[in-house]
Formats: C-alpha cells, structure tokens, sequence
C-alpha cells in the first residue's frame, strides 16, 4: 500500500477516533445531573453566646433546598438586636426558636409565656443555662406592698419554672439603670404578673433545682 494511503487510513482513524470522543463528551454533559438548588440563610459567623445579636454575628450560607431546616431565617431579613436564646456554633443555621420570641415559647405547653425578670445577682445568673428550673424568691422593704416601710423576709414568687435564655450586661455597664442579669423564664401568666410586681417592689435571687427533660 503506498505510503500516501497509509497517511490518509491513519488520519481519518485519528479524525474518527476525535469524533467518538467529542460525542461521548457530548453525551456525558446532557446526562449529568443539574447542580442542585441552593437557597442562601444566615448562619452563626463564630461561635456565639446566648444574648443579643450583634452586627457581624451571622453570616449567608447556601444550602441545598432539602438541607435548610425549617424556620430558617434567610437574608435580607436582619436579626441584629433580637436575643439568642442558646449558645450556637459557627456554621450552625440560625432558626426562628433559637430567638427569643413566639416561635421558642410555642415549645413549651400551652398557657406559657416568655417572662423577662432581673436578678440582683449578675453571677448567679452566670450559672444557668435554657433548660434549667429554678425558684424566683423576693426580698426588699414591700415587694408587692406600697404600704409596707419594713423589710419582709423572702418569699417564693414563682417555683419550678424553666429558664429560656439569660443575658449578662457587660462588667460596667447596668440595662435600664437597674444592675443584675436579665433571665427569661417560661412561666404562666399569673406567676409573670406575681414576678412583674415582686420585681417593682423589691430585688429577686433565685435557687436552681435540677433540670428537667424536655
């Protein structure tokens, strides 16, 4: 076979061999799956304390659509200045019952409400964590009494009630004027109304009892 026909077969067995290539190439691309859906929500920037958020506290994140967990709050919606209930990680998604607010209290039982009250003492508040039970007593010249002038012993305000977040103001610093530690408990609207009116009249401290499953 002359040489000029052997250069000729070699070529379109080259040219052939390019296009079988080129196809299954081709082939492949139309056969692979699409990328799947993202969807971008805000997730812890580092690791965080329970207490109020702070710019820089979140970041986006993107997902796939089947890995957001529900209630997740997606941008451009703006959690600055809300509380966190709970400590969370850095990467962790943030979710509507990590917040205090309507979301977290509907875990609990009906007839719970969220009560913010002040603790005198900021380190004992140091102590708790959501999920804990404590008493809430108070002591002062009158708590609950506008004509009573004379100190009265302690008293229990609210008994066996479980802790949803605390909050301790920066050393130096008093929220309100008012010092101590802020605590939101889960408690029923009677002993909120006791615990509002103990807290106008006196100073509350608590005592921890063991925690309770959820």
């Amino acid at each position: 076979m002359p040489p000029v026909i052997r250069a000729l077969i070699r070529r379109r067995r080259l040219v052939a061999s390019s296009l079988v290539a080129v196809a299954v190439t081709c082939a492949l691309t139309v056969l692979a799956p699409a990328p799947p859906e993202t969807v971008r929500i805000l997730a812890a920037a580092r690791d965080l304390r329970s207490g109020p958020l702070a710019p820089g506290d979140l970041t986006p994140l993107a997902l796939p659509a089947e890995a957001v967990p529900a209630g997740a709050i997606r941008p451009p919606a703006s959690a600055t200045g809300k509380i966190l209930a709970s400590p969370m990680r850095r990467g962790e998604p943030l979710t509507d019952v990590r917040l205090v607010g309507p979301a977290l209290v509907a875990a609990h039982p009906p007839g719970i409400v969220a009560a913010p009250v002040r603790i005198a003492d900021s380190d004992a508040a140091g102590l708790l964590a959501p999920g804990d039970t404590i008493d809430v007593l108070a002591a002062g010249p009158g708590w609950g009494h506008d004509t009573a002038a004379t100190a009265l012993p302690a008293q229990t305000v609210a008994d066996d009630v479980r802790v949803i977040t605390t909050h301790k103001p920066p050393a130096g610093s008093s929220a309100g004027g008012s010092g101590g530690a802020l605590i939101v408990l889960a408690t029923t609207s009677a002993q909120a109304a006791d615990l509002a009116a103990a807290q106008a009249g006196g100073h509350l401290s608590i005592t921890i009892g063991p925690r309770r499953h959820p």
